[in-house]
């Protein structure tokens, strides 16, 4: 994409052709090799994102955040970043267009999301309004007047906070002497009446009125895996799977700006495996994502990811399995996993894998769930632990009547039954066959692999409970 030439003289120059098809030059002077390759490195990122309008990485954005002046004049000056002399105009409009225009970590769709509230501040304090005269009491009046449109909380919350930023930034450039909104505050209430704890029964109908495996695979993703939908869902390829070691390598467009947190690695959920399956057995040749390209080709503009549009076509999914569309279709998919997976396993455990935080967990994705009640009525505080899992063995296990053990089952001493290898199973974690947990009476619906054991000195014989056989034909399973 850019190239380096050495002049007569000894000084050197970086080569590249813009958008335009224009030959540009920037002009280095005397530089050493490594410096001017390393510079090269940098061009051609920025030419990158600007040819195809997504964020800059994190650690360019933050080397052109420390840039000397001299070398910004130059970047500038080639149309590879903003001009950094050039002092913002003072009047609303015409700021709130350069901040906007001059934020290249930004991606397309942040960047439209933002313009909205841009056009509102416009509406209501005027394009020409200077940004000094805007007072506190201004600010206020803006939230009122968002107030009295009836958005939403979360929405009024969250444009507050990107309005303070705004003003924060003119505060830096010393265009005005305090930030009006930095008081100004509100609640992102009714988060609780947007959220709707979706069952295994309720997503299984909705998967039988899928139309396709490409909407099962879509539906799968956001509730078994805990994919955000619809940027990571259309993200996932083919070699992202790691069938094998059950883990599957997920991109996040959301993060990927943060350092470290462009994609993460998940377990491939015993649930999700039938219907990647699936739709690996009719993907065509070639394929490079699970999720069909046409999904992909809609949810791209020209400046980058804008808006898939997946929520038309599975409001009626979800109406033709005989379900009133939840509040937040694809969101409450991924919060009733992580719902379930924290009875399961530690919260950062399970943080990690979604690629959130606790404090957001618990305020967007966690819920309270009837089987919870449920559980708590009938006083049995172990299942009340794993509550969220609907579809659980749930009879208590006292009532459960005590199987003689097979003829052909020796007894030994020191040895559970098998009837108390299944009652214990679910306590079972660390046990490196899977198929442990298959026993009858068990729960295999969460990760293939549960989590660590507290059993000792119980031992499981193959031969002798039927299971099937793997590395630990005759093994024992210990306290992890």
């Amino acid at each position: 994409m850019a190239s380096i030439t050495r002049d007569k003289n000894g000084h050197r120059r970086i080569q590249f052709v813009d958008l335009d098809d224009e030959q540009l030059a920037i002009r280095l002077g005397k530089v050493s090799q490594r410096a001017v390759e390393a510079l090269k490195f940098r061009v051609e990122q920025l030419l990158a994102a600007k040819q195809t309008g997504h964020a800059l990485e994190a650690d360019t954005a933050h080397w052109l955040a420390a840039l000397p002046t001299a070398m910004a004049e130059k970047l500038a000056r080639v149309g590879l970043i903003t001009r950094p002399n050039t002092k913002p105009a003072a009047n609303l409009g015409p700021f709130l267009d350069s901040y906007l225009a001059g934020r290249s970590d930004l991606k397309p769709s942040t960047k439209i999301v933002r313009g909205q509230l841009i056009r509102d501040l416009r509406q209501f304090f005027g394009e020409a309004r200077q940004v000094s005269t805007i007072s506190p009491g201004d600010a206020d009046d803006f939230k009122q007047w968002m107030v009295g449109r009836e958005l939403a909380p979360a929405t009024i919350h969250k444009r507050l906070q990107v309005s303070r930023s705004f003003f924060q930034a003119m505060l830096c450039r010393k265009l005005i002497a305090e930030n009006p909104f930095e008081g100004v505050n509100a609640s992102a209430t009714g988060i609780q009446d947007r959220q709707r704890f979706v069952s295994r029964d309720e997503v299984r109908r909705v998967l039988e009125a899928c139309p396709d495996h490409h909407w099962r695979s879509i539906v799968a993703l956001a509730r078994y895996g805990g994919l955000r939908t619809p940027s990571e869902t259309l993200s996932v390829r083919w070699q992202d799977i790691n069938w094998e070691a059950g883990r599957i390598m997920v991109r996040s467009p959301k993060t990927d700006h943060d350092a470290g947190k462009a994609s993460r690695t998940i377990p491939l959920i015993a649930e999700l495996r039938p219907f990647l399956t699936e739709a690996f057995d009719l993907a065509p040749i070639g394929a490079e994502h699970v999720v069909d390209e046409r999904y992909r080709r809609a949810a791209m503009g020209a400046g980058g990811r804008l808006n898939a549009n997946l929520r038309t076509t599975f409001t009626k999914i979800v109406r033709r399995a005989g379900f009133e569309p939840w509040p937040r279709l694809f969101h409450n998919l991924r919060a009733s996993r992580e719902t379930e997976l924290v009875e399961n396993y530690p919260i950062q455990v399970v943080t990690d894998w979604l690629r959130n935080t606790p404090t957001v967990a618990m305020r967007h994705s966690l819920m309270t769930t009837d089987e919870h009640f449920e559980s708590a009525v009938r006083g049995e505080p172990e299942a009340a632990q794993k509550a969220a899992q609907p579809g659980r063995v749930s009879a208590r296990r006292e009532s459960q009547p005590t199987r003689p053990a097979h003829e052909n089952t020796p007894e030994m001493p020191g040895c559970a039954s098998r009837c108390e290898i299944t009652q214990l199973v679910e306590v079972v974690r660390t046990h490196p066959c899977s198929s442990i947990v298959r026993a009858e009476g068990t729960d295999n619906q969460m990760f293939g692999n549960p989590s660590p054991a507290r059993i000792v000195g119980i031992e499981a014989n193959h031969r002798g409970f039927g299971l099937p056989g793997s590395e630990c034909a005759s093994s024992s399973i210990w306290s992890s």
